[in-house]
Parts: structure tokens; C-alpha cells; sequence
């Protein structure tokens, strides 16, 4: 079958010189891609929360591809004020970023505010992506072929973009429902950054669902009833792979949203999840003041 073919040989590429970002790099889908990547002799830096999770991770992707160009960052994502920090002084220390993968993502049983205020999830999902993107973009434009890409969910479909109640203070708090607000977030963002930056190829996927520690403990249920049909982190994070490495990924318009290596609608038929273009400027003028209000100086 040719287009298995061509389609297996996409990912048949060095990656020696190039360099990759991958946020929650220690476990599941950022683990896989960190492996797959560092085999094909990328260099890559693991943006992890927990240093002892981070360094057995490392252990294990040195060991098994005999690359040694992986490093270890430490930076939890909800700390709004240190991202800004760590992003700055990456782009002091190292000449090229030529890939960016938001991977990392939080769901929250409860609500909860971080240092600045901010609800913890919201924080590190929607604020510490648009940060950490925002402020890597001047480094991933000097370094060639750079391309971000941002693990959203498929559970964003039933999600219409919300500027309203940014930090969930109005109403229960449902953890799962406010991560699927986020991952929509993800996607206007997306969208938006791709038409600001067109030098960079932007995209965003669904995974598919994987059974992952994350996925364990924030749904259990849903993991206990579906984890026979669940996809192993190695399959979810094959189009994350596609998307950082393959020549065939940047030849689709950036600012897509994609599923299986295919750019697919982000809204379901007949939806009622469109949102106008003002809902959609609110959601990054917003991103950009509070980025703005928390920026070290």
C-alpha cells in the first residue's frame, strides 16, 4: 500500500542539529515523542515539573538511544511569573529552538489559584503556553524550518471558546469540563498566533485517547471502562512526531487542527461551538495583558 509507504517514510529523517522543546516530557505522550525525537539524533529539552520524574526520565532516553544531547528544565507551567523567567533566560543560553511542543496539561479536581491569582489550570493550559510560545518566538524565528505544535483533545469539539469566565470562578467547578475549555482555547490561540507569525508553522492535534498516568488519574472512571480501547502514548504522540519532523507536515497551512496526520474540522457537523472573530481577539488580548502584568522587567 503506497500511501502506508510514503506515509511510514515521512518520519525517515535525521534530526541531528535541530533542536526541540517538549513540555511534561517525563510520562505518556511527551515521553514517546522525547524517545522518538532523540533517536533521529534531535537535541531535545525536557520541560518537566518534577525533577526526580524528569532525570529517570532522561535516564531512560539516553539509554535507549544512545543520545546524550537531552536536557533537563525544571518549571511548573502555573507559575505564571517563572515561565516568563525560564523563557527568557533559555533564549539567553541557547542559539536555537527550532520546534516547540505544548504537551503538558493539568486537570484539576478543584479549583485552585496559583501565587498570581490566576486558577491553577488555566494558568498552566492556556496562560503558560501563550507565554512560553510568546516569548520563545524570536529565538524559533532566527532557527530554520521552526514549527510549534500544541497537544489539544478531540473533548474540545464539545466546547464553544468562552472569554467570559476565564478563571472558573462562576459556577461548580468541573475539572474535565474546564480542561476541554482549554484545549478549545488552545485551538483559537492556535489560529490566531498562525496569522500574527507566518514564518512559523503552527499546529495543534488530538492525540487520540491515550492511556496515560494523566488520563488515570483525572478520569478514572472513564479509564477504568475504556482502557482496553485506549490508545498506547506511543500512537498518541505519532502525529505529534509527524507534525515536529516530517518535511510533508509543513506543506499543509499552518494553524490546523489534526487528528491522525490529517487536518480535520474543529468543530463537529452542525455545530454550535463557532465563535465570532471579537470572542476570539478578547481571548488573545486578554492572554496578552495578563502575559503583560506578570512579565519580569
Amino acid at each position: 500500500d503506497t500511501i502506508e509507504q510514503s506515509g511510514h517514510l515521512d518520519l525517515e529523517v535525521s534530526m541531528a542539529g535541530r533542536a526541540f522543546m517538549i513540555t511534561g516530557a517525563n510520562s505518556g505522550i511527551g515521553k514517546a515523542t522525547a524517545m522518538t525525537i532523540a533517536k533521529k539524533g534531535g537535541t531535545i529539552h525536557m520541560v518537566c515539573r518534577n525533577k526526580d520524574k524528569a532525570e529517570e526520565a532522561r535516564a531512560d532516553i539516553v539509554k535507549e538511544t544512545g543520545n546524550k544531547e537531552v536536557y533537563v528544565h525544571i518549571l511548573d507551567l502555573s507559575e505564571t511569573k517563572k515561565v516568563w523567567e525560564f523563557a527568557e533566560a533559555f533564549k539567553k543560553k541557547y542559539k536555537a529552538l527550532n520546534v516547540l511542543i505544548n504537551n503538558a496539561g493539568s486537570i484539576m479536581s478543584q479549583r485552585d489559584t496559583n501565587a498570581e491569582g490566576l486558577e491553577k489550570s488555566f494558568a498552566s493550559n492556556v496562560l503558560g503556553v501563550y507565554i512560553l510560545t510568546k516569548s520563545l518566538i524570536p529565538l524559533l524565528e532566527k532557527s530554520a524550518d521552526p514549527r510549534v505544535i500544541t497537544v489539544s483533545s478531540g473533548g474540545m469539539l464539545v466546547q464553544k471558546l468562552r472569554t467570559g469566565n476565564l478563571q472558573s470562578e462562576r459556577g461548580r467547578y468541573d475539572g474535565t469540563m474546564v480542561y476541554a475549555q482549554h484545549k478549545r482555547q488552545q485551538v483559537v490561540m492556535t489560529e490566531q498566533l498562525a496569522k500574527t507569525h507566518t514564518n512559523i508553522h503552527f499546529s495543534v492535534m488530538h492525540p487520540g485517547w491515550v492511556d496515560t498516568p494523566a488520563v488515570a488519574n483525572a478520569m478514572p472512571d472513564f479509564h477504568q471502562s475504556m482502557k482496553d480501547s485506549l490508545r498506547t502514548p506511543e500512537q498518541g504522540a505519532d502525529t505529534v512526531i509527524w507534525l515536529a519532523v516530517s518535511e510533508a507536515a509543513t506543506t499543509n497551512p499552518s494553524g490546523h487542527f489534526y487528528q491522525d496526520r490529517k487536518m480535520v474540522s474543529t468543530h463537529l457537523p452542525l455545530a454550535w461551538t463557532h465563535s465570532s472573530a471579537l470572542e476570539e481577539q478578547k481571548l488573545m488580548s486578554v492572554l496578552e495583558d495578563l502575559a503583560k502584568t506578570f512579565q519580569p522587567h
